[in-house]
């Protein structure tokens, strides 16, 4: 396990915990880097079997970076303390549920994942060849970061999630990420964050010009084989200096 430094940035939150991720390389001397966060109560481990399922041509050197978030005290478990990005008041079980959202708990989070990005772009792997990935929470950071960045990157992988704070979608979103391809995926059978969520924050960011593939898969809130193909379908389409 890995811990970064916390690097001086411009970011409006400068976050209480250090980041720790596990790391891995499907190459030497890697040209881009995934950095991918895992869903509430899980960790960094949750996701490093996508790694050799995404198929990737030896060719195709990628950082791998599968940060943890930090343990915190989550109120819709009963304030049981797990790891989570953000804490999460109450679950949208229907259209009519408002999502309460923390806010704080986004934006230290995505401060967190900035501080990975600054430490690939030291590495000298920049933003343009970086993907931020994540599933249900994680996809929420993935995109919450990813709109407001103020570079270009790879590419923004969205799994089993929603658009975060959507109701200020477009006004605080980045000139250089409508440069950014999404790709966007979601089970119909989601009991968690129904698809229709998913799909509204989908139709929201095309709508504002951005390239966003939506796909649906037959499945509850969990990843599909398919989706894992598509991923990679993806990457490789997005990544040309990478092979």
């Amino acid at each position: 396990m890995r811990t970064v430094p916390q690097f001086t940035t411009t970011g409006p939150v400068k976050p209480q915990y250090e980041v720790e991720f596990i790391e891995h390389q499907t190459g030497l001397d890697p040209a881009c880097s995934v950095i991918w966060m895992h869903g509430l109560g899980a960790d960094g481990h949750d996701f490093e079997p996508i790694v050799p399922q995404l198929g990737l041509a030896p060719g195709m050197a990628v950082r791998f970076l599968f940060p943890h978030a930090p343990m915190r005290p989550i109120t819709v478990n009963g304030g049981m303390v797990m790891r989570g990005w953000y804490d999460i008041a109450n679950l949208p079980l229907d259209p009519e549920t408002v999502l309460q959202e923390d806010r704080a708990g986004l934006e230290e989070s995505a401060q967190m994942v900035r501080d990975l990005v600054e430490q690939e772009r030291r590495r000298g792997i920049p933003p343009e060849n970086i993907f931020l990935a994540g599933f249900s929470q994680g996809g929420a950071v993935a995109l919450f970061l990813g709109l407001r960045f103020e570079e270009k990157l790879a590419g923004i992988i969205a799994l089993s999630t929603y658009l975060p704070v959507h109701s200020r979608a477009g006004t605080e979103f980045s000139a250089a990420s409508r440069c950014t391809p999404i790709f966007m995926g979601h089970g119909t059978e989601d009991p968690l964050i129904p698809v229709h969520l998913g799909n509204r924050g989908g139709e929201l960011l095309s709508g504002l010009g951005y390239d966003v593939q939506w796909h649906s898969y037959p499945m509850p809130h969990s990843v599909h084989p398919q989706e894992i193909l598509d991923i990679a379908g993806f990457m490789k389409a997005n990544l040309p200096r990478a092979g």
